[in-house]
């Protein structure tokens, strides 16, 4: 599959739980809530690690690669659902999540200056119209 398309996938998935995560919060407090989806996370990992991968894979990646994803999981997959939650409990799906998922920009940003990716009239463009959306949702708030 291409890139795009498991881009896409990724974001449809990520709307779906979204949905499901501003539902249960109506319910429950930000940090309880990250907890209970943190399990989900953990029987996801279970079911990678018994299942899918091989030790040989897992014992694949090096120390520093490891250090980092470790890092990017806490920060990704902790501090900023932390942020998520709380704005996802008191605002509206709708705007809450455009909003968050405006680290686009700051992706773009980082992988033309630390990867050296091309910067396009095309990719300029692109994101220029997405901040533009997100400006534009953010008179909504």
């Amino acid at each position: 599959m291409r890139a795009f398309w498991w881009a896409l996938l990724a974001s449809a998935l990520w709307g779906i739980t979204s949905v499901i995560e501003k539902f249960a919060l109506g319910r429950a407090e930000p940090l309880p809530g990250l907890f209970y989806r943190c399990i989900g996370a953990i029987l996801g990992l279970f079911v990678l690690g018994l299942f899918v991968l091989k030790p040989d894979q897992i014992r694949s990646v090096d120390p520093r690669s490891g250090i980092f994803l470790v890092v990017s999981g806490f920060i990704g997959s902790f501090l900023a659902f932390i942020a998520f939650y709380h704005a996802l409990k008191v605002g509206e799906v709708s705007l809450v999540v455009p909003v968050a998922s405006s680290f686009f920009l700051v992706a773009f940003v980082l992988g033309v200056v630390f990867f050296g990716e091309a910067l396009t009239l095309v990719k300029v463009t692109a994101v220029v119209l997405l901040v533009a959306g997100f400006w534009l949702l953010k008179t909504a708030f």
